[in-house]
């Protein structure tokens, strides 16, 4: 029989490894340790943590740390990590120790590994691939790289596309005049395309907060090492990996302004983390707007019909839910817990370093690809797709006793009272009853009591 391991060895000893695995002792021993959550940092991360590999390769080649062929086997294995050939070889736990070594460590093995077979290069992970690095300030560039991608990649295309299609729909609805809700009761009128205006400009100012955190995301720890001060790295070695990640990444980034700094604390992940639970907030919003809105068809507001997507109900026959609007504020809730634990985690910058990493990575993540997803099915099966219920939308607002509103001016804010409760109570249009109660003609108040006149139109 074949044995199912092999023996590995570091610092501390020897350790069986599964013998088809390309990591080595470090990784083995994080996996027995963190047996938490069976919850592993993303591919997104773990492709750009490769991408850093090979950027600090390039750089220390330049340096003349390494050698050509040493740093050329550094980056074609690093390029088939980011091409997700080895997805499976990174099994270490979320949850694990603060820094992020083992995560770190787990990359460095699979790197070896993946030299010795495919260049027959021997590359030790400290010594080699870890050359002029430490945990402590590759995961800390790792959030900010990954992260800044997902937000270009995803977030930022996502609300531009629920911005379209919001502007869209709101040129489609601009004729429809409807009774505006306070406290969820009958106010003065409003278009629906007023109503659409501010989810839009909701919108287009979480997008404005999001692309004003850039400056920020693009200044990365590398080069700090162990504690900031770069111990163990060239002066000019920051320098030399930004201008490699830069090109692999395609964004223009530069070392941070303080090591020190970009070491110990997770403010900037903090920051784009309350950003995105802002969004999140003003997608509640809009997906509950659409929910009451749909509400009904019969017993509901019933003005708008969103998209039927699947039968609402295992036992009610014909029944249709607002499954979309629902989904994205379960997103909102789940964005708004991560962000919680993001903010206990940027407390916990002790001195030099930050020692929650890997879970400020795992949920700032989770939420940048929740809010992309969540907008863009919002965009796409809820408001592009809504229709307007035009008679339960005139019906409702010809018998808005609330529309006396205009006639404080000229009655008074008593009078005015009296005769909407008088509306309320019999039940009555009240252009009805203030002609009949009143000298004012029938002509004077179509012309007052206009509901699109009412909303400034």
């Amino acid at each position: 029989m074949v044995n199912s391991t092999r023996t590995e060895h570091d610092s501390l000893g020897e350790v069986e490894v599964p013998a088809d695995a390309l990591y080595g002792a470090q990784t083995q021993r994080a996996v027995d340790n963190f047996q938490i959550s069976n919850l592993t940092l993303p591919v997104h991360f773990i492709t750009t943590l490769a991408r850093i590999k090979a950027a600090c390769a390039q750089a220390n080649a330049e340096l003349g740390l390494l050698e050509k062929e040493q740093a050329d086997a550094i980056v074609d294995a690093a390029e088939r990590v980011v091409a997700g050939d080895y997805d499976d070889q990174f099994p270490v736990d979320v949850f694990q120790t603060g820094s992020g070594t083992s995560t770190n460590m787990n990359m460095n093995e699979v790197l070896s590994a993946i030299a010795r077979e495919h260049s027959a290069i021997e590359l030790h992970p400290n010594d080699h691939i870890n050359m002029s690095q430490s945990s402590n300030d590759v995961i800390p560039t790792c959030i900010h790289v990954s992260a800044l991608l997902q937000l270009e990649n995803r977030v930022l295309p996502a609300l531009r596309q629920l911005i379209s299609t919001l502007t869209r729909k709101r040129n489609e609805v601009a004729h429809v005049v409807k009774t505006g809700r306070t406290h969820l009761m009958d106010a003065m009128p409003v278009r629906m395309d007023q109503e659409l205006s501010a989810w839009m400009q909701q919108i287009e100012d979480n997008l404005a907060r999001l692309e004003s955190i850039r400056p920020r995301l693009t200044q990365l720890a590398q080069g700090g090492t162990a504690v900031g001060t770069g111990v163990n790295a060239p002066r000019t070695f920051a320098r030399l990996f930004c201008r490699y990640l830069s090109v692999r990444s395609g964004l223009t980034l530069k070392p941070a302004s303080n090591h020190f700094s970009a070491q110990a604390t997770q403010d900037t992940a903090l920051e784009l983390s309350g950003h995105l639970k802002t969004t999140a907030v003003s997608l509640m919003k809009i997906a509950n707007d659409l929910r009451w809105m749909n509400s009904g068809p019969l017993a509901g507001l019933g003005e708008i019909a969103l998209p039927t997507l699947q039968p609402g109900s295992s036992i009610m026959p014909g029944k249709v839910n607002p499954v979309i609007p629902e989904a994205v504020m379960m997103v909102a809730a789940q964005v708004s817990g991560n962000d919680t634990a993001i903010n206990i985690c940027a407390q916990h910058g002790n001195f030099q370093l930050n020692t929650m990493l890997p879970l400020v990575a795992y949920n700032l993540l989770q939420s940048e690809q929740l809010i992309a997803n969540a907008a863009e099915h919002l965009a796409d099966k809820a408001i592009r797709g809504f229709s307007v219920n035009q008679e339960q939308i005139e019906q409702a607002l010809a018998r808005n006793p609330v529309l006396v509103t205009a006639l404080n001016p000229v009655l008074g804010y008593e009078k005015a009272a009296a005769l909407a409760k008088q509306a309320y109570a019999e039940n009555r249009p009240i252009i009805d009853v203030v002609e009949a109660e009143t000298d004012l003609s029938r002509e004077e108040l179509e012309q007052l009591l206009d509901p699109r006149h009412l909303t400034g139109a």
